[in-house]
């Protein structure tokens, strides 16, 4: 049988496997193919990283360079140091002996626990599986739904004062960068005043960036924002992706939680000090550890006195809870809330759950650029029309942990001021930097056949598609000047008769871009990692109402496939409403999807008519449960996840039972029926769960018997698709 691997993961995704996985491997062990599961959890890469559990992540590494590797990736959690020690609490409340994690470790052995775990923080699982480059577009009929069921976006104001601000000039990372190619596969050693930082292996005709983020421009930077918002009465909020850039963002956090609070962080330095207060994790840790310390209280009095005096206000995560912009470093994500800023007409959450404009703070102008693109175009232009908007396919450079998204080995906050060298083997100096202390310095990297087949892709998708594909390459930016290079050496080795392939920097390629989607047109965006992470989620958000409902395709380089479930997160929120009231709104039309182009690929690898049935007929499902608008509801006692699996079974079964292939057609004709003839059935049962708290043994470790009850509460369902 040929083997597709399922990724165990967290939250809502992972509640919902539980409820389609028995329908899947029911329907599809028909046509010679197994779908097994693999666990790369949090809980479970925790567990793995203390020697308790299988170390999954590490074997995945190695089928994504199989040429048959096949794998379902469903969103996982990129957990802050927060979440790490939330799920190692719970963990140990099951009874597993693993050690605490020590946030500032002195000795030895704790530093050796740091180290085994940090293996588990920010997005740890991604890096690792992606060794291909990325294919994300809407399917068409995802498209054509959202045209004509529209969900809403908000307008802008006609004088509104919304924008972004990012730093200018001298200071950030764009205007510190230089870079260079690698001539040879040669060691470079990275120091800080001749001491060595780290030394890495480069190859030939790798892409080596060197650039810094000033502090002291950082903390003068976040001062005007702060003053400019206070002047112009608009919310101030801070955009940041704190997951995968796991060791500068929340670095560049914590700056603008002290710089918010000044007043505060001064007053209180002492007791801060003493009780290791960390501002680079936030409101929510600081109150843990001031809790019970004599001047809790007038602490928390003087944070919220800064809060109330809105003086510019601050964004709020949520209100409810006082919780705002500062609560956690992954509270905000610049790729999923930016869209939201533009969908709501930009503007955020207050303090009395009210909104306002905003200024959105983006320190580092590399990628703000495109941002303040985005908030200008609907500034002057208006928000968009979902019913008659064009597409963003992208084409994105992702394998083996291209450009920043690989950088956290090479990241340092610099411990004294002076000079940062970059140092091949033989003694050759490729870069230098003069910094000061508590700069941030990365080097980021990117390698000459992830470029190679990153061009092959796009001369493909362009071929396929017939529509302009744009290279976001910008000349005046160090590392981009040397990918040009290779692009355009590359473009020559394919024949590109008759193809629109042209080359912009980022704010040219956004207004170019949205210029088109205006007009109704599609286009192809060509970027780098980063760029890929922030228009995926953008404009699906903007297009469809959600990235996950993105087809996901990672081509890897090997040969196999990587089908992620869309380009959204893990929905937290999903799991709070299902554990109070057993209501699941996750959409698993990321895994519909996902499941197709997989299935597909098996089906073309192996000419197999059976399984290319099979997939054909899941098509139809899931075409059939966009127009007939099955998706979940998001109130409780309405149908949910769970009645979303039933439907697409139904629906599958059907297009079986219809199928030209005869032993299916007989096969399934009886459970297609069964389907229809007991939906009311179904549904009752599958309902009659719901408004009710439910007990999975765990938030990150749930108990496997108890969760798959929650989530298969139908014995008619059950008894069905056990018996095919």
């Amino acid at each position: 049988m040929s083997k597709i691997i399922w990724s165990k993961i967290d939250e809502a995704p992972a509640l919902a496997t539980y409820s389609l996985l028995p329908i899947v491997n029911a329907f599809v062990k028909e046509a010679g193919v197994e779908v097994v599961t693999s666990d790369i959890s949090l809980a479970g890469r925790v567990l793995a990283s203390q020697g308790l559990a299988e170390d999954n992540l590490s074997k995945l590494g190695e089928v994504v360079l199989q040429e048959d590797g096949n794998i379902i990736k469903l969103p996982n959690i990129s957990a802050s140091v927060g979440q790490l020690k939330d799920c190692i609490a719970e963990l140990q409340s099951q009874g597993y002996d693993i050690p605490d994690y020590p946030e500032n470790p002195s000795n030895d052995k704790e530093r050796e626990i740091q180290q085994k775990y940090s293996v588990c923080l920010g997005s740890a699982v991604n890096p690792v599986l992606r060794e291909g480059n990325s294919d994300r577009r809407a399917a068409v009929a995802v498209k054509n739904f959202a045209k004509n069921n529209p969900h809403r976006l908000k307008p802008f104001a006609k004088d509104s004062k919304a924008y972004v601000a990012h730093m200018q000039g001298k200071g950030d990372f764009y205007a510190n960068e230089k870079s260079v190619t690698s001539t040879k596969n040669q060691k470079v050693t990275i120091a800080l005043n001749g001491k060595e930082l780290t030394t890495i292996d480069a190859l030939e005709g790798e892409v080596l960036d060197g650039t810094f983020m000033s502090v002291s421009a950082l903390r003068d930077f976040y001062k005007k924002t702060i003053q400019d918002a206070k002047d112009k009465g608009l919310i101030w909020s801070l955009h940041l992706k704190a997951t995968m850039m796991k060791i500068s963002d929340p670095i560049m956090f914590g700056h603008g939680f002290e710089i918010f609070f000044e007043d505060v962080f001064a007053k209180y330095k002492d007791v801060f000090k003493e009780l290791e207060i960390n501002p680079n994790l936030g409101m929510s840790d600081l109150e843990k550890k001031i809790k019970g310390h004599p001047k809790e209280s007038e602490i928390k009095a003087a944070f919220q006195s800064v809060v109330e005096a809105d003086a510019p206000k601050i964004a709020m995560v949520d209100s409810r809870k006082n919780q705002t912009n500062f609560n956690a470093s992954n509270d905000v994500i610049i790729d999923a809330s930016m869209p939201v800023v533009i969908r709501e007409g930009g503007k955020q959450w207050d303090r009395e759950d009210g909104v306002g404009e905003t200024v959105a703070v983006i320190p580092d102008s590399t990628y703000a650029m495109f941002h303040e693109e985005m908030m200008a175009d609907c500034v002057k232009n208006g928000q968009y029309d979902v019913t008659t908007m064009g597409t963003m396919q992208n084409i994105g450079l992702m394998a083996q942990k291209a450009e920043e998204y690989g950088s956290h080995p090479t990241t340092f906050e610099l411990s004294e001021s002076g000079k940062v060298t970059v140092t091949t083997e033989d003694g050759v100096e490729l870069m230098s930097f003069d910094c000061q202390k508590g700069d941030i310095w990365r080097m980021s990297r990117a390698k000459d056949i992830p470029i190679k087949d990153w061009v092959r892709l796009t001369v493909e998708r362009t071929r396929i598609e017939n529509i302009p594909a744009i290279f976001w390459l910008d000349e005046d930016r160090a590392h981009d000047a040397e990918i040009i290079k290779k692009v355009k050496k590359y473009l020559a080795d394919h024949n590109t008769d008759g193809l629109d392939i042209r080359f912009m920097n980022v704010t040219d390629a956004t207004r170019f871009t949205n210029a088109r989607i205006r007009e109704g047109k599609n286009t192809i965006a060509v970027t780098g990692n980063v760029l890929r992470d922030h228009l995926t989620d953008m404009y699906p958000i903007l297009e469809l109402g959600t990235s996950a409902k993105m087809l996901s395709i990672v081509p890897l380089i090997a040969g196999g496939g990587l089908y992620e479930t869309g380009a959204g997160g893990s929905a937290p929120k999903h799991v709070d409403q299902f554990l109070a009231e057993g209501h699941l709104r996750w959409d698993s039309l990321g895994e519909f999807l996902a499941l197709a182009e997989s299935l597909r690929f098996i089906a073309q690898k192996h000419n197999s008519d059976k399984l290319a049935t099979v997939t054909a007929a899941l098509d139809v499902a899931n075409n059939d449960y966009l127009s007939n608008n099955k998706a979940p509801s998001r109130k409780c006692c309405e149908p949910d996840n769970k009645a979303s699996h039933f439907y697409v079974a139904q629906y599958w079964a059907n297009a079986l039972a219809k199928s030209d292939n005869s032993e299916l057609a007989a096969k399934f004709a009886p459970i297609a029926e069964e389907l229809i003839k007991k939906e009311d059935q179904i549904l009752s049962e599958l309902l009659a769960v719901e408004g009710k708290p439910q007990d999975i043994g765990g938030y990150f470790h749930p108990n496997d018997e108890k969760a798959e009850a929650a989530m298969r509460p139908s014995e008619t369902l059950n008894t069905i698709i056990n018996s095919i």
